[in-house]
């Protein structure tokens, strides 16, 4: 049983440290060769932690080697080149060592006294980024856990602007005359992140409303209009349409302009989720794109996936900044003092959901310092270049169909289809989702399937900075290999 002392002695502390960083070295020379899955099973998981809680202390020693024996060859490696599910960035290694840092010093975000340096890193970092993308450098912004509570503090926000009565004091519970309170999105992409927010904001789930999409999967403005005609007429208020800047499926990204001069004709607010592409404003070649980005009144994104730090870096930006304080600002004797004096600075609780806040900022910062602005754009290329690469493939092979456009982003969707079985859409459902299976349990790489259009895809979210085209090519062969031989045994 170890000593009872709060700390290690500085000597022990350096060692325990050496060994730690031994054990993050090994973990990121294993990526390139070490399985995306482990294809391990829940209940063999669980049974390896399975124990009582101790009651003594144990040696540091051992509880590193449940992290070398037990923990690591059961682990997801989501930064391996070869992991395509999901959305999950790769996992920078300077951001875990920021990780480090920052729980060193342990501040509580939300208080600028209790974190008068971390406070200013993330108002420094989210102006960087707002101004990296596009968007307006002056804006407001708060790091969160990810895209979903960005989404909800988002929609909180755009409710509290556009509500005709005080949500604050009276919440949904006086509606001042108001109808249902509607928010809008394209059909096809819309993002369970979404359903989240109108979850947790008592608005339910017939408060969003799915918007055709065009055959390109983005919205169709013309659509939207003669939607918001129709809910008003039958005495809804709609208050927040929702675009996308890199939908979940496709990497679609919506007409911004469009959507920005409906918001601004019919005075609703206009919330981009950038989950997946938001960032995307740091390429000049995507631009064009995403041209209107800076007219929208908030905003979503996560660091932790396309800008490949550790999670949790989610953050939202509103050009507005006092939109937020409106929204979340409150008061209470024990943390803020009777008036303002020279320990007074900005309280991010009074701009965002979170009263206790980790500092999830620095790693951010860290990462932008460490590879700077052209780094990361080296790394979207990159990623890019990995989707392209894949629907030539696809679009070159007779075993495969093109079921999306050439990717815009990272994200691609396509279909197993040998020619033989088109027509048989239920079979090829099946068959796609044993292929995705089968790379698993193989230990190959880590896809999974989505439907497009109602029917199953193939989706690989090539988000890891990792990632090759050889690594790309690879993967590709691999599922053509397991289609075959299903094929064969029909």
């Amino acid at each position: 049983m170890p000593d009872l002392h709060p700390d290690l002695p500085r000597a022990e502390f350096e060692a325990l440290g050496h060994d730690v960083i031994e054990l993050l070295a090994d973990y990121y020379a294993d990526l390139q060769s070490a399985p995306a899955f482990p294809g391990c099973q829940p209940a063999d998981v669980a049974a390896l932690f399975d124990a009582p809680p101790p009651d003594r202390g144990e040696p540091v020693s051992a509880i590193l080697a449940d992290w070398r024996d037990k923990i690591i060859p059961n682990s997801s490696r989501q930064g391996s080149p070869r992991w395509f599910g999901f959305v999950n960035g790769s996992g920078s290694q300077i951001g875990a060592l920021a990780d480090a840092l920052a729980s060193t010093v342990n501040p509580n975000c939300g208080g600028w006294r209790a974190s008068p340096a971390a406070t200013e890193i993330e108002r420094r970092t989210v102006r960087w980024l707002a101004e990296l993308i596009g968007y307006n450098p002056d804006c407001g912004g708060v790091f969160l856990s990810g895209g979903t509570m960005a989404n909800v503090a988002a929609l909180r926000t755009a409710l509290c602007a556009k509500a005709t009565w005080d949500i604050n004091a009276e919440g949904l519970q006086s509606r001042n005359g108001a109808g249902p309170m509607t928010v809008y999105m394209a059909d096809h992409e819309t993002h369970v992140s979404l359903v989240r927010a109108v979850d947790l904001l008592g608005l339910g789930r017939s408060a969003l409303r799915a918007v055709p999409s065009r055959k390109d999967f983005t919205i169709d403005v013309g659509a939207l209009e003669q939607m918001l005609d129709v809910d008003i007429a039958a005495g809804s208020t709609p208050f927040c349409v929702v675009g996308h800047v890199g939908s979940i499926n496709v990497g679609a990204i919506d007409d911004i302009n469009g959507l920005a001069d409906i918001a601004g004709r019919r005075n609703l607010w206009l919330h981009l989720d950038g989950a997946c592409g938001a960032l995307g404003g740091m390429l000049p070649e995507l631009r064009p794109q995403l041209a209107g980005m800076s007219r929208a009144d908030s905003v979503s994104f996560d660091a932790h996936k396309w800008l490949g730090v550790p999670y949790e870096a989610g953050c939202l930006l509103v050009r507005d900044i006092e939109a937020l304080r409106r929204t979340y600002a409150m008061h209470a004797t024990y943390l803020l003092p009777a008036s303002d004096n020279e320990y007074s600075g900005l309280n991010y609780f009074d701009y965002g959901p979170q009263l206790s806040r980790g500092w999830r900022a620095l790693k951010v910062w860290m990462t932008l310092r460490y590879y700077g602005a052209d780094g990361i754009r080296t790394f979207f290329r990159q990623t890019m270049a990995c989707a392209k690469r894949l629907h030539e493939l696809v679009s070159g092979s007779d075993d495969f169909e093109v079921v999306q456009p050439a990717p815009l982003l990272y994200i691609y969707s396509f279909r197993w289809a040998p020619k033989e079985l088109r027509g048989d859409d239920a079979l090829l459902d099946q068959l796609n989702q044993r292929i995705s299976d089968e790379l698993q349990r193989r230990l190959l790489a880590f896809a999974m399937t989505t439907r497009i259009r109602g029917r199953v895809t193939q989706r690989l979210s090539i988000c890891s900075h990792r990632t090759t085209v050889a690594d790309i090519e690879a993967t590709f062969e691999n599922m053509r290999a397991i289609g075959q031989e299903l094929l064969q045994g029909l």
